[in-house]
C-alpha cells in the first residue's frame, strides 16, 4: 500500500476482517459481511522508519491499542470493497499526518517592558477595585 512516494506499507502487514455493518440495508444486512475492520500493527512494523513509528505511537488515538495495533473500522458504505478502500485511505492519512515533524518549541522570556506594562495594568485594577465600597457608609 503506497503511502507517499518514498513509503509503502506491504500487504502482509495488513489484517484485514469483514463483519456485518449495523444500520439500514434491508434484508441484505443480515447476509453479507460489508463492513471492513483494517488492523495495523505499527509496533511490530519493519516498514516505518522508527521517528515515524514513535510518533504515532505517541499519539493520543482510540483507535490505536495498548500493543501499538492501530484498528480501523470502516462500515461508511453498502459494499464491502468501497469499505476496504475507504479503511486503507484513513490509515493512509493517519501515516501521512505523522510525517509532518513538529517543530521544537523555543523557550522566550518577557521583555521588561512588556512586564513593567502588566504590573502598571494590574496595579490600575487593583486601585479601581479598591475604590469600590469606601464611599458608602452607614452614618
Amino acid at each position: 500500500m503506497q503511502i507517499t512516494a518514498t513509503l509503502q506499507i506491504p500487504e502482509s502487514e495488513l489484517v484485514e476482517s469483514f463483519v456485518r455493518a449495523s444500520g439500514p440495508g434491508g434484508q441484505n444486512v443480515n447476509k453479507v459481511a460489508s463492513a471492513v475492520e483494517l488492523r495495523f500493527d505499527i509496533a511490530q512494523s519493519g516498514a516505518l522508519p522508527e521517528p515515524l513509528r514513535a510518533r504515532l505511537l505517541a499519539r493520543r488515538d482510540r483507535r490505536l491499542t495498548a500493543d501499538g495495533v492501530l484498528v480501523i473500522q470502516a462500515s461508511r458504505f453498502r459494499d464491502q470493497a468501497r469499505n476496504r478502500e475507504d479503511a486503507r485511505e484513513r490509515l493512509a492519512d493517519i501515516v501521512r499526518a505523522a510525517l509532518h515533524v513538529p517543530k521544537k518549541r523555543v523557550a522566550t522570556k518577557p521583555t521588561r517592558g512588556s512586564q513593567e506594562r502588566r504590573i502598571a495594568s494590574k496595579k490600575k485594577r487593583s486601585e479601581h477595585k479598591q475604590g469600590r465600597g469606601k464611599s458608602w457608609s452607614l452614618e
